[in-house]
């Protein structure tokens, strides 16, 4: 029948479908021939309930199951960051894809999906187009991104509540009608989507604006009229981002599609297709269940073999939060701690007051010798509760904290008995604070990271629920969130308990799951040397901290203001008129309207895009973009560094103290957090001036030691250029080499522009660099940046052989290894479209970003026993640099260990065919020391 008045669409979110079948049932089920199908199964169970109930005069006349297709879009072209943060796709769903489409199929359902386009502007382009057909839609899904397509005839369904979502429903969740939701999604932002909204604003904040000023637009043009301050300057000064937003929340109604409405006409299953399908994939109940309502007999299915590789840990007693203890005194404790010495392993968990562990106050802990059996011990939880709290009295029924500090004490520093945690690292700089040093220690993050290392998350929850099928309480169950959120303190004992001892049962259990299985992934060493030994180096490093001047700081922040002020009356003068220089559409239309500067793009909502790319673009022209360009880094500078690190400086210690994730970056790299010291700009004046902010004390000196051009040394080795590695080996300018190599020019009429295009190839091709990319770095033509990459490889072929070599690995295996064994997994790499490219540019440089970790991690595992006996301390870790504390008296002999460990920190493991050359500085700050 042709789609048009009287017709009903139902569009189904096959994503939303999926992720709900993989965590309803156990993550176990596999076929006879151990491929995962659970997953599959709760999809088919689904389709099978739709087509069921798809009965009455207002069943569907049209169906498909939309799907997405890869983890790239064109809002992924737009923002970099475009979800970023989610977690990686399941190791064991990843197979059951492709089955969820064929199951599709089997049951005569059209499937769609579309490469570079999410499920989202599919449906929406079929909600448009079938509304204006003069046809219904029902939206089969509970995301809230496609609440702004209800009305005028489309619905949702909300299959998890079986509810129906209209015009008021989305009133209800946003506070505006659906016209103006993507408005409140704009301000709003997501975090899941990792779109970055206005910082503060919530949607509550967001529709109360949106209604009173009508649209996303109105509220940014009048956004001075805004009476609160705080309010008033997020809008101002993040116009931007909010605009980037609302173009990557706004779904796209016009996308591309290869089919029509008429396709999708509901058509009945053939029996033997299904039949056939769900007999392959052994559903047995399912088989009978639809060949019974066939009326044929069902086909004959062989005997499932059972699955041989059953985690141990689902052997274990499920978990009962009412089987936990609460030790609140010295004899019931003391039973645990026998029962810890006989057992010599121990899982433990502290609470506390916040997440920074340099001002968090410890309040209890919790310990597990074996699954389900559990306690806490509640030290310093205050009375009362929520008015009624008493922030000075402590709670009854509790251990005092020395006491049991002390009774603790000789256990948590036994050598004979292992604890293990979730995060070692923040347990261990709180139990510091306390004066005990954990050890020896295992951390079940770390376990999952060297094994799963690019599959998924390492968090606890995640962990619990992939591989023991198990969700942990919540703890905003507990505390709270938002300005209602309190501190653990205040949670009831009672309450408190069942979710602090869980902490420590499924830590223990993931540690019994994790840990055997070490030798048979190959990544023991990885583990022993790499992760477990950095864990105490880092805490102690983090607790060091570094000085920083906070009157440098703020005066830096007086210069930036003063140069800002500078730059935007010349802003002004050239562009003829004054203009907000944080607003881009004002920008946009002084560049391209007014000035009418070529090479003007407009985006969906109508503005003129000013991003960096653009601006760098037109600054070879015209003076005005080079100046908004500089007032921009300028600005960044400020709000980020030179402002925010004033904040950071903690109170007692007059220092900074940042926090490393070992388990964050998939190649082994550490990240700098709260805050980042790792990203301080140290290309422009300005920027290496932040540095000149972090000082050493009276009496003593900043000493920083790098490796020099590291990962080219590796990519040499690697790659096998006997060019490059004689070079190294030789103490040559390897950037001169290279340009002598690809150009014929002698060393001794060497340019430094030819050296800069050299040396401009020689870190892009680590990175994967394009034509396109090296023209803008160069600021030359397309055509003959690509033609210096060219000649680069036949110059090199060894470097385009262990590329192709390393994608081909990646391919079949999944996976690329660093020398030193470290796993990083690239679940992508066999995905097609706009995300093949980076999946292969990040295989190749994994290996050697990867090794070039390793080695630094090697050098910091070994660096504190070298340095014994000397006044010295490991304070940062930046990508190839380390930086020290020293006393005066002990510069030269702090340079000369740290530099023997650092460039021998390859050995005995790795024996490079180049060597490591490590350079050293020194100075009362850290910009005279590197």
């Amino acid at each position: 029948m042709e789609f048009g008045k009287g017709c009903h669409l139902h569009l189904i979110d096959g994503s939303a479908f999926i992720f709900r079948a993989f965590h309803a049932l156990p993550p176990l089920a596999r076929k006879s021939d151990g491929l995962p199908i659970g997953a599959v199964a709760g999809f088919c169970n689904m389709l099978d309930k739709y087509v069921e109930g798809n009965t009455g005069p207002d069943a569907a006349t049209h169906v498909a199951v939309i799907f997405d297709k890869g983890s790239h879009t064109f809002r992924n072209d737009m923002y970099d960051l475009y979800k970023a943060n989610r977690s990686e796709m399941p190791e064991d769903l990843r197979p059951q894809i492709p089955l969820t489409r064929e199951a599709t199929v089997a049951f005569n359902i059209a499937c769609e999906e579309m490469e570079g386009w999410e499920a989202d502007d599919i449906i929406a382009t079929l909600s448009c187009r079938a509304r204006d057909a003069g046809g219904r839609v029902t939206i089969v899904s509970s995301d809230k991104d496609l609440m702004q397509l209800v009305g005028d005839g489309v619905e949702m369904l909300d299959p998890m509540k079986n509810v129906r979502i209209d015009v008021d429903g989305v009133r209800q969740k946003f506070g505006v009608d659906p016209d103006r939701v993507v408005d409140v999604q704009a301000l709003a932002g997501d975090s899941v989507d990792n779109v970055p909204g206005a910082p503060g604003i919530g949607i509550k904040t967001a529709s109360q604006l949106i209604e009173e000023y009508g649209s996303l637009e109105e509220l940014l043009d009048r956004a001075e009229e805004i009476k609160q301050p705080k309010r008033r300057q997020t809008l101002i000064e993040h116009r931007a981002q909010i605009e980037l937003s609302k173009r990557l929340v706004e779904l796209d109604c016009d996308s591309p599609l290869t089919f029509g409405l008429d396709d999708l006409e509901i058509r009945d299953a053939e029996p033997d297709v299904l039949l056939d399908f769900l007999n392959r994939m052994e559903f047995r109940t399912l088989t009978r269940k639809i060949a019974a309502r066939f009326d044929r007999e069902p086909p004959a299915m062989a005997e499932a073999a059972p699955v041989a590789d059953a985690p141990a840990a689902s052997e274990d007693a499920p978990i009962d939060h009412a089987s936990y203890e609460i030790v609140r005194g010295a004899a019931a404790l003391q039973i645990w701690l026998d029962r810890i010495a006989a057992a010599g392993i121990v899982a433990i968990d502290t609470e506390t007051t916040s997440l920074d562990e340099m001002r968090a106050e410890l309040v209890g802990i919790s310990l597990a010798t074996e699954p389900g059996a559990a306690c806490y011990v509640p030290l310093m939880h205050r009375s009362g509760g929520g008015d009624l709290f008493d922030a000075e009295t402590l709670a009854e029924g509790q251990m005092p904290k020395v006491e049991a500090l002390a009774m603790l004490k000789p256990m948590l520093e036994d050598p004979a008995i292992l604890k293990v945690g979730q995060n070692m690292k923040y347990d261990f700089k709180i139990f510091a604070r306390e004066g005990i040093e954990v050890g020896p220690l295992d951390d079940t993050m770390l376990l999952s990271y060297a094994q799963h290392g690019g599959l998924h998350a390492h968090g606890m929850d995640t962990l619990a629920d992939r591989y023991l099928n198990h969700q942990p309480i919540p703890i905003k169950t507990l505390i709270g969130s938002g300005k209602s959120q309190v501190t653990f303190d205040r949670v009831e004992i009672d309450r408190a308990a069942p979710y602090a001892a869980e902490d420590a049962d499924v830590t223990l259990r993931l540690h019994r799951l994790f840990k055997p299985r070490l030798h048979s992934a190959r990544v023991t060493q990885v583990y022993e040397t790499l992760e477990r030994p950095l864990v105490p180096v880092l805490a102690r490093m983090e607790m060091a901290g570094v000085e920083v001047d906070r009157d440098v700081l703020s005066r830096m922040s007086g210069a930036f203001a003063q140069k800002m002020a500078a730059l935007e009356e010349d802003i002004h003068a050239k562009a003829g008129r004054p203009f907000n220089v944080g607003s881009p559409s004002q920008l946009g239309e002084i560049l391209f309207g007014e000035l009418g500067l070529a090479g003007g793009k407009k985006t969906k909502t109508g503005a003129w895009g000013t991003g960096a790319d653009v601006l760098e673009d037109l600054a070879t022209e015209h003076d005005l973009p080079r100046l908004i360009l500089d007032w921009r880094q300028i600005s960044k500078l400020k709000s980020t560094y030179t402002d925010a690190l004033q904040v950071h400086i903690h109170p007692n210690t007059g220092r900074v103290h940042t926090s490393y994730s070992i388990a964050g970056a998939n190649t082994g790299r550490l990240a700098s957090t709260d805050p980042n010291l790792q990203n301080i700009p140290v290309r422009t004046e300005e920027g290496r001036r932040i540095r000149e902010a972090f000082v050493a004390p009276e009496g003593r000196v900043l000493v920083s030691l790098d490796y020099s051009q590291i990962e080219l040394r590796i990519l040499a080795h690697v790659a096998g250029i006997d060019e490059l590695k004689q070079a190294f080996r030789e103490g040559q300018d390897i950037h001169a080499i290279t340009a002598s190599q690809m150009f014929g020019v002698p060393l001794d009429q060497m340019t430094p522009e030819v050296r800069r295009q050299a040396k401009a190839i020689n870190f892009g091709v680590i990175y994967g660099i394009s034509g396109f990319g090296l023209a803008r770095n160069l600021r030359i033509p397309r055509a003959e940046a690509q033609a210096f990459i060219d000649t680069y490889f036949e110059r090199f072929p060894g470097i385009r052989a262990y590329m192709d070599d390393t994608v081909a690995f990646a391919k079949k295996h999944d996976r690329v290894e660093t020398l030193f064994g470290r796993r990083i997994h690239t679940p992508e790499i066999n995905a097609r479209g706009p995300g093949a490219g980076f999946a292969k540019r990040a295989a190749i440089n994994a290996p050697i970003q990867g090794t070039a970790a390793d080695v630094i991690r090697r050098a910091m595992v070994r660096m504190e026993d070298a340095i014994v006996g000397l006044d010295a301390k490991m304070l940062l870790q930046v990508h190839d640099e380390l930086l020290f504390e020293v006393a005066e008296a002990d510069v030269d002999a702090l340079i000369d260990r740290a530099r023997d460990v650092m460039e021998g920190a390859n050995m005995p493991v790795v024996d490079l065919s180049v060597p490591l050359v490590v350079d050293a500085g020194q100075g009362r700050t850290w910009a005279e020391a590197h």
